[in-house]
C-alpha cells in the first residue's frame, strides 16, 4: 500500500470537517461575489489535485520523504496547521472578514505546499502551486466585496 498515504487522508478529512459543518448549518452562508472563470477553474483543478495527491502517491511522481526527520516535520507541522485551521473556523464561524478569508485560505495552502515539498510529490506540488494563489485571491476578493456590501 505504498500508493496510499493514510496521514494525508487524515489531514484532508480534518480540513473538510469544518467546511462540511458550515455547509450544513449555513446553506446560504457563502455567496461568491467575485467571479473570474479562469481563476476559479485553476483553483478547482488545484483543489482536487491537492486532495487526490495528499492521499494517493502516484509512482514515479512521488519520491518519498527526504528523511525520517522530514516525515516527523510533515506530521507535526501539518497537525499544528490543521488544528489552527479548525480553531479559526470555530472562532470565526459566522464572521466573514478578510482575516478569516486570509487565514482559512493560507493554512490549507501551506499544508499542501509543505506536504508536496517534504514528500517530494511532483503532482502535489504542482497542484498546490495552482491552488494556493487562486484560492487566496478568490477568498480575499470575496471577503472584501462582502465587507463593502455590509
Amino acid at each position: 500500500m505504498e500508493w496510499l498515504n493514510l496521514f494525508g487522508l487524515a489531514f484532508v478529512a480534518a480540513i473538510m470537517i469544518p467546511n462540511i459543518i458550515y455547509a450544513v448549518r449555513c446553506p446560504d452562508g457563502f455567496e461568491n461575489r467575485w467571479t473570474n472563470r479562469a481563476v476559479e477553474l485553476i483553483e478547482q483543478i488545484g483543489r482536487y489535485g491537492c486532495f487526490a495527491f495528499m492521499i494517493f502517491q502516484v509512482p514515479d511522481t512521488w519520491f518519498g520523504w527526504w528523511s525520517e526527520e522530514a516525515f516527523a516535520v510533515y506530521l507535526i507541522v501539518n497537525a499544528v496547521l490543521v488544528v489552527l485551521y479548525c480553531g479559526v473556523w470555530m472562532v470565526c464561524f459566522r464572521r466573514n472578514t478578510v482575516f478569516r478569508a486570509l487565514v482559512l485560505s493560507i493554512l490549507p495552502s501551506a499544508i499542501f505546499l509543505l506536504s508536496g515539498i517534504l514528500s517530494r510529490s511532483v503532482l502535489l506540488l504542482i497542484s498546490s502551486l495552482l491552488f494556493a494563489p487562486a484560492h487566496i485571491l478568490i477568498s480575499c476578493r470575496n471577503a472584501k466585496l462582502e465587507q463593502a456590501a455590509s
